[in-house]
């Protein structure tokens, strides 16, 4: 059948016109309100950390402490790279290539192995969802990317699956507050550490 496809494209075009290979896949990263949220949160929590150190001369090396907060600003980052990608041969959540393997390793799942979409409920009473395949093996839905809705709508079209009562873990709005908040906690830290600064460390 690949020898034909090559040989005559015009024919094959004509036999079938939908032509899956060439079909764009639906790329889909976190959204962008939730990068930002929990960039800055974590930044307004470490970034004042190695002022406080010195102003209340605490015995903690500096070099040591910045280097284990650049780490964790590091690690947090490359769990924001992930992306879903959908098309018409399946699912897959992947991350960029400079992500190590035994950090971050990614899944994809063929359309025709997926058997159910079964929810679990979390400890805070939310639900998460997992795509579940014909072996048993089950395989978390990222509810955290930015066009959830279209990932859904795509999953039913493909699956057959209702997805009607499919929700993310968490609105956007709910993302937006916890913003607000950060910032002005990150308005009350600078307040503190420039008073900090300005007395000098503690004896």
């Amino acid at each position: 059948m690949a020898e034909e496809s090559i040989a005559s494209p015009s024919n094959e075009t004509e036999a079938n016109p939908r032509e899956p290979e060439n079909h764009p896949a639906l790329v889909l990263p976190l959204s962008p309100l939730i990068k930002l949220t929990l960039i800055a949160l974590y930044l307004v929590l470490m970034l004042p950390l190695p002022i406080l150190a010195q102003v209340t001369a605490a015995p903690i090396p500096l070099t040591g402490l910045i280097l284990a907060i650049a780490l964790g600003g590091l690690i947090l980052y490359t769990t924001l790279t992930e992306q879903v990608q959908l098309d018409v041969e399946g699912i897959r959540v992947t991350y960029p290539d400079w992500v190590p393997r035994f950090f971050r390793r990614g899944w994809s799942l063929q359309w025709s192995e997926v058997r159910e979409l079964k929810p679990r409920s979390t400890g805070q009473g939310g639900l998460v969802y997992y795509l579940v395949s014909h072996s048993g093996q089950a395989y978390l839905l990222p509810v955290r990317v930015a066009g959830f809705a279209r990932m859904v709508r795509e999953i039913k079209a493909q699956t057959g699956i209702d997805t009607t009562l499919v929700r993310p873990l968490a609105q956007p709005w709910m993302y937006g507050l916890l913003l607000f908040f950060t910032l002005l906690m990150g308005l009350v830290d600078g307040w503190v550490l420039w008073n900090g600064l300005i007395a000098g460390p503690v004896s």
